[in-house]
């Protein structure tokens, strides 16, 4: 690249990166991901070490925080309140580190403090005589914003030092710097709140606490869930220690809230060894944390380090791998599940985020895409939290051209090609199709499962082999296998193909409420089924229903109604219970026994959260309640077990906390098997 094109370069950098700083900082409005800004920083200093005549009092490698808002007081800080150059590997930290041991070698005798770089807002409180008298934002570092009415709401912030009378003498003056943020459960307890009460989310617990903090209502921000950790100290009218390792602890003593996590090594070497453990631990830590920072311990040192532009030689911070990036939404596509579920997921331009490429991320609902008005071509901003998939939080809409457009839900399956279904009151939607190519497996695994057909012997592995080669496409062709079929499945001779044939042909006695129970309609459980069976005679009785009798009927609400109707009106299930006739699967009232109800579960409660292998949500809470259990939708100290599928979200955390016990499907099975063992 030429000079000339690089100095061209420096001037945009500079200029977008102030945009992009003023719009974090002071508008709490972001357009790009910290990643991504820390990369254009990187470059900008890359490019100025190259052109120092280009290094201007506005740059943005001269600026340590933002401006401080016109609607606030200023407040001049008693000491300039520093940021920390970044490190993003160990061969950064050690570059690091032999950079300053070359300036001083007394860097090799000193240890070094771990700390969380915690992701929030920070904060400057200043004490006179023990009682708090000023809270004010970082601001520009020299000048920041005074939030004291603001920051007196927040509970872990003390009014007076010592907490504890007696304890460690404060001095007269003190000044210390924390970081505010909210804790990640009460991040989604606020946003859950917000929603009940149709009011707008936020999207992540950052500009959550940056937003609160800076209200001109403190009354509002009394309502937010904001905290504090405390780990600097500014100004001190007494001698402070003169280790940072010292120092935390005589904070921790005036009752000020500390990190536990905070750790001190004896050595770089160590220091080196520790941080892996910090990455790894990231997912269970309950607040946000985008790094590590690593200080000198000996606070003399470090100050005689002096500085890097305005970044202090004698800490540094070690950035994890983004985990919130920003990319362009090129399309949607549309994901069927087992169950038969629609899951809208975003295609983007490739984009890094935690350390890995990725090119596709969930957009959980189409409720989803509404609400937060996502579309085509839209600036969108991504997260992935450990190993999972990653998810779209929402759209940079100041970010748009006009280009972008909205998105139309598909009215079809895009597996079968089949009209999709949608319950007023419902999330999701459906495709109610029995012969549906993206749920044949799961169709066949609950048809064939013990709580419907019972067929002994046909598990997941021999119903994923039979559907991938092509032998069933629907259930009706289970009951037309031949022992030459199955004797070209891995495992499969003589007499297991036989005993397999043997049980196939004698679950067509099973009564009229398991075949119900086996064509997976939306809602109806083995509560529902069997009061379905001795309704109706049998399936072509079922299947000319209305809704409006259906609904007369005790416990059958519209949505059920209407599933069931739904199912049977469409041509793909009319062909698979015709074939089921053929077959001789056609049990008829007569034949079916209803369940009663039974109390072997009585005075338990229950929570179902997450998909579970054969049982719907509503088919979970039937097996439950028709053996005498209740099910409530939180988890709390009064919740006896948490049935737990695959995917669950924070009801599993909560029963955690809570030592809430959790069952699998199988093992509620086996509870209810053996209380009916036990009590007859």
């Amino acid at each position: 690249m030429t000079d000339n094109a690089e100095i061209d370069e420096i001037k945009k950098l500079q200029n977008d990166i102030n945009v992009h700083f003023y719009r974090y900082h002071v508008l709490d409005q972001p357009l790009i991901s910290d990643y991504e800004y820390d990369l254009l920083i990187k470059r900008l200093r890359e490019l100025e070490a190259r052109h120092p005549e280009m290094v201007t009092a506005d740059s943005p490698t001269q600026r340590i925080g933002a401006l401080a808002a016109d609607r606030f007081q200023k407040v001049s800080h008693p000491a300039p309140i520093l940021s920390l150059a970044n490190a993003f590997s160990n061969a950064d930290l050690t570059a690091w580190y032999d950079r300053i041991l070359k300036l001083d070698s007394r860097v090799a005798q000193s240890g070094y403090v771990l700390e969380p770089k915690i992701d929030g807002l920070t904060v400057v409180l200043r004490y006179e005589n023990g009682i708090l008298v000023q809270g004010a934002t970082r601001g520009d570092g020299e000048v920041g914003e005074d939030v004291t009415a603001n920051v007196r709401t927040i509970k872990s912030i003390p009014l007076k030092i010592p907490i504890v009378e007696g304890s460690v003498k404060a001095p007269d003056l003190l000044v210390v710097r924390g970081e505010v943020f909210i804790m990640r459960d009460d991040f989604i307890t606020l946003n859950q709140t917000l929603e009940e009460n149709g009011e707008k989310t936020y999207q992540n617990p950052r500009n959550t606490a940056a937003g609160s903090l800076r209200q001109l209502d403190s009354s509002l921000t009394s309502t937010r869930p904001l905290t504090i950790l405390i780990y600097a100290i500014v100004q001190s009218s007494d001698p402070m220690p003169a280790t940072q390792w010292g120092l935390i602890n005589f904070l921790r003593e005036l009752g000020f809230p500390i990190s536990d996590l905070i750790e001190k090594a004896d050595s770089f070497d160590e220091v080196l060894k520790i941080t892996p453990r910090w990455i790894e631990r990231r997912d269970s830590i309950p607040y946000e944390v985008d790094g590590v920072v690593i200080k000198l311990d000996d606070l003399r040192v470090a100050e005689e380090l002096g500085f890097v532009g305005k970044d202090p030689r004698g800490a540094i911070a070690l950035k994890y791998p983004a985990r919130e990036v920003t990319t362009i939404l090129k399309d949607i596509g549309v994901n069927v599940g087992r169950t038969g579920v629609l899951t809208p997921y975003a295609i983007f331009e490739p984009v890094e985020v935690g350390g890995v490429t990725v090119t596709k991320a969930t957009l959980h609902n189409f409720d989803f895409i509404t609400d937060k008005d996502i579309r085509i071509l839209d600036r969108v901003l991504i997260k992935r939290a450990g190993d999972v998939i990653p998810y779209v939080i929402g759209p940079i809409t100041d970010a748009r051209t006009g280009v972008e457009t909205p998105y139309k839900m598909p009215n079809l399956c895009p597996s079968c090609r089949q009209e999709v279904e949608h319950l007023a009151g419902e999330v999701a939607w459906y495709c109610v199709n029995a012969a549906c190519p993206a749920q044949l497996v799961r169709n066949l695994e609950h048809f064939v499962s013990r709580g419907a057909m019972d067929i002994i012997g046909m598990g997941i592995k021999i119903v994923e082999q039979l559907a991938e080669i092509g032998l069933v496409k629907d259930v009706a062709d289970l009951y037309c296998l031949k022992r030459e079929d199955l004797l070209v499945l891995e495992g499969y001779k003589d007499k297991k193909a036989d005993n397999l044939i043997d049980a196939i042909q004698a679950s067509k006695k099973q009564p009229l409420a398991r075949l119900i129970i086996g064509l997976g309609i939306r809602g109806v459980g083995e509560v529902a089924a069997a009061d379905l069976a001795q309704k109706f005679n049998d399936l072509s009785e079922l299947a000319k229903a209305s809704s409006l009798q259906l609904q007369q009927m005790e416990g059958f609400g519209p949505n059920t109604a209407d599933a069931i109707v739904d199912w049977f009106a469409r041509p793909a299930n009319q062909k698979l219970i015709t074939k089921l006739k053929e077959v001789d699967v056609w049990p008829v009232a007569s034949e079916s026994t209803g369940k009663t109800k039974r109390w072997y579960l009585d005075g338990k409660t229950f929570v179902v959260t997450g998909t579970l292998p054969t049982l719907s949500r509503d088919q979970a809470k039937e097996l439950i309640e028709i053996n005498g259990g209740k099910v409530t939708d939180s988890v709390s100290k009064k919740t006896d077990y948490l049935v737990v599928g695959e995917n669950a979200g924070s009801k599993l955390d909560k029963a955690v906390s809570l030592g809430v016990p959790q069952l699998s499907e199988e093992a509620l099975r086996a509870l209810i098997a053996e209380l009916e063992k036990t009590n007859g």
